[in-house]
């Protein structure tokens, strides 16, 4: 057996799966994934006594449990991992961190059955279609496998071929996955506050689209159609007389992964400009095109020999439209201007934030996060510490990340790990900062001014925008005034007084209703010679006695006071 997979990992290597087995194993996972999460609020499961170090312990062990489970049940669950990875709003750090971890290296499948999907796909047997196939696959992924071959023509192409019966299980767990995330929705404490039933649908169409090998070529032809004025980047094109929706076709592109970096170096290749050049070609992809690589881990960027970057696996891309990129601009501007109300609005615009009754606290933990980042000048700032502290705020909060927004924030930090490896001295920011300059003066319809202008300006924007919106405002506020919306809170300080003496008026009548009735109830029990329970109404009349006293002290006391 290969080593570093379980045997249930095996169980992907087949065209038929039980729904049965696959219902016992996910929900398996998902009841002693419960029983972790109730168990670890309770201080007596921890030996020696609970501490902030032993939980800390004990969720990382969860994350890393989560992970490897997600490993055995196979592709979906590495998918869904995958994008469970991307909702820091939901889950904790070490969560996330270990769900990010999870890669595609799993066991190949039979070249018997690469034959059979290749036949069944295209109508042709190997034979027919390629002069030569190497049976051995170059890589082996959840989704499928790649294998080189060469053209009758004579181009040497990589054949990638999807695992066998993957679309029924896909069928079986997400059916599956469906009953869970019902039971979550309706759960009193999970489902409060969370859209589960959002969040599924949302796996299901990415996981639905990656399977759709068609798609991937598309996105692939329009990634190379994007860098086509880019002499140092390289996109695979895509052969397709020999593609079908589950196998694809492309040119082979061979090159040094970009994370090898004593490779790189024997090759005589320069480490330095490849650091830039692959922070610039992501900042094309998100800023230029709106449409970028959601998965640019170091297995899917090589480098050829001539120092191009090679970019692979185009299965999962992000697409930003021109309105939100208008709104990410206005986000900008307010984390520039330190406008904590400002960037609020436009998040809540742009769909990342949920607007509740309440805004302050999270305002007010905007507004700690803008003052602390804009004392650093830009260059100085970290993406990955960024991306972390907004992580840290978004947990447990009304923020709720898109994927989207989430995938550029990942690529941003894996880019900027990427480039510290190839060059110490590599800062992600520096590299971004001329085209956030530029966006901000293109936004200012192309003025070139000095600093000192464009500065006025922006504030002169600003100034009049909140001057021209304050009637808008007003007009928001009493609509929200006539529905309800806006609850007033009055405080008058008479009137408490007032209250507070009459209803302690209030209470000392009633004591002294309760005192008559048992001193009444002591005379008669006492005239019938009933002693003992004479006695008792007594001290019970007593006792209530000293309270009406305390409470006619209290009235006094308000006299006083005010």
């Amino acid at each position: 057996m290969e080593k570093g997979y379980s045997d249930k990992a095996y169980r992907w290597n087949r065209d038929n799966y039980s729904s049965k087995r696959r219902f016992l194993d996910i929900w398996s996972f998902v009841l002693t994934l419960m029983f972790k999460l109730w168990l670890f609020n309770k201080s007596w499961s921890y030996p020696g006594g609970v501490t902030d170090a032993k939980k800390a312990a004990r969720r990382k062990a969860q994350a890393i449990w989560i992970r490897n489970t997600c490993l055995d049940l196979g592709p979906t669950f590495i998918k869904v991992g995958q994008l469970f990875s991307t909702r820091a709003d939901i889950f904790p750090s070490e969560y996330v961190e270990e769900l990010s971890k999870l890669q595609d290296r799993v066991p190949a499948f039979s070249y018997e059955q690469v034959e059979a999907i290749i036949e069944k796909e295209l109508d042709k047997k190997i034979p027919e279609l390629f002069q030569s196939f190497e049976p051995i696959p170059l890589a082996a992924a959840s989704l499928g496998q790649v294998h080189k071959a060469t053209l009758h023509t004579g181009e040497d192409v990589v054949v990638k071929v999807q695992r066998p019966g993957l679309k029924q299980l896909f069928e079986i767990d997400l059916q599956i996955l469906k009953g869970i995330t019902r039971y979550f929705q309706n759960h009193r404490k999970w489902g409060k506050n969370r859209d589960w039933i959002g969040i599924y649908e949302e796996c299901c169409r990415i996981l639905w689209e990656e399977i759709d090998y068609l798609n991937e070529g598309r996105n692939a032809d329009s990634f190379r159609r994007n860098f086509r004025s880019f002499t140092w980047v390289k996109v695979p094109r895509v052969y397709w007389r020999y593609a079908s929706p589950r196998v694809l076709t492309l040119e082979y592109a061979p090159g040094i992964k970009i994370s090898q970096y004593e490779a790189l170096e024997a090759a005589g290749l320069d480490r330095k400009t490849i650091a830039r050049q692959g922070a610039e070609a992501y900042l094309h992809q998100l800023l230029n095109n709106g449409f970028f690589h959601a998965d640019p881990h170091p297995g899917n960027i090589s480098v050829s020999p001539n120092g191009s970057l090679i970019f692979y696996d185009f299965g999962m891309m992000g697409r930003i439209k021109s309105n939100v990129r208008e709104g990410l601009m206005e986000t900008l501007f307010g984390i520039a201007s330190k406008d904590g109300d400002r960037v609020i609005k436009s998040l809540i615009d742009l769909g990342a934030i949920t607007p509740t009754d309440d805004m302050g606290p999270m305002r007010r933990s905007l507004q700690y996060m803008l003052d602390n980042f804009m004392d650093k000048p830009f260059e100085a700032q970290s993406v990955t510490a960024i991306s972390d502290d907004l992580y840290e705020i978004a947990y447990n909060q009304p923020f709720r990340f898109p994927a989207t927004f989430t995938f550029v924030m990942r690529a941003f930090s894996t880019i900027e790990g990427v480039g510290k490896g190839l060059d110490p001295e590599f800062n992600f920011m520096e590299v971004a900062k001329p085209y956030a300059l530029d966006l901000m003066s293109s936004s200012m319809n192309g003025s070139e001014g000095n600093g000192f202008l464009n500065e006025l300006s922006r504030q002169a924007v600003q100034v009049s925008s909140t001057a021209f919106g304050l009637p808008r405002r007003l007009e928001d506020t009493l609509d929200k005034l006539e529905r309800g919306d806006v609850r007033l809170r009055v405080r008058a300080v008479e009137t408490e007084r007032l209250l507070k003496k009459q209803t302690s008026i209030q209470l000392s009548l009633t004591y002294a209703v309760i005192i008559s009735g048992f001193t009444i109830s002591a005379t008669i029990l006492a005239v019938n010679k009933l002693i003992w329970p004479a006695v008792i109404a007594a001290l019970i009349a007593t006792a209530i006695s000293l309270l009406l006293i305390r409470l006619l002290m209290r009235i006094d006391r308000y006299d006083r006071t005010y």
